[in-house]
């Protein structure tokens, strides 16, 4: 299984709690898949969300394909996401009650096909931010601490 990521959305992981990650292909063109391979990609404010039995991927922007010419497709339109039903029942009923969002954390290549790794995500509040951001620090602060003692006494 040869995996390329294309794309990383870490503003999702500083932004959301993501509870649950889900895998989803994409239903796509192919001036799409082309400018996919190239890395012409931006997830970063995208967002996925069901629409009757359907889930679709909004927001994304894939860029046009220069060598497409006529049949190249609109940067930012909707894509089908493809899940199984059970998936898609599941989704919408936790999406509903618990005002659950989908967030697409990374868009890859897996065997040549794109592939979207989608995270059932819970919005942070600001002070949630400042926390995770303080817990950061002070990890990376650890770990320096740590590599100075290592340094100093030659382990």
């Amino acid at each position: 299984m040869a995996e390329k990521v294309v794309s990383l959305n870490r503003k999702a992981y500083h932004d959301y709690t993501i509870l649950e990650t889900l895998e989803a292909g994409l239903a796509l063109t192919g001036t799409e898949i082309k400018s996919i391979r190239e890395g012409a990609v931006n997830i970063r404010d995208a967002y996925a969300h069901p629409e009757k039995g359907e889930v679709w991927l909004f927001n994304s922007h894939i860029a046009r394909y220069d060598p497409g010419s006529l049949y190249n497709h609109e940067p930012t339109r909707p894509r089908k996401l493809l899940l199984h039903k059970d998936q898609i029942n599941s989704l919408i009923g936790q999406m509903t009650q618990k005002g659950l969002t989908l967030i697409p954390l990374k868009l890859y290549l897996k065997n040549g096909k794109a592939k979207i790794e989608l995270g059932v995500a819970k919005g942070k509040k600001l002070y949630d931010k400042r926390k995770s951001i303080q817990e950061r620090e002070t990890r990376l602060e650890m770990q320096r601490a740590v590599r100075h003692q290592e340094k100093r006494y030659g382990d």
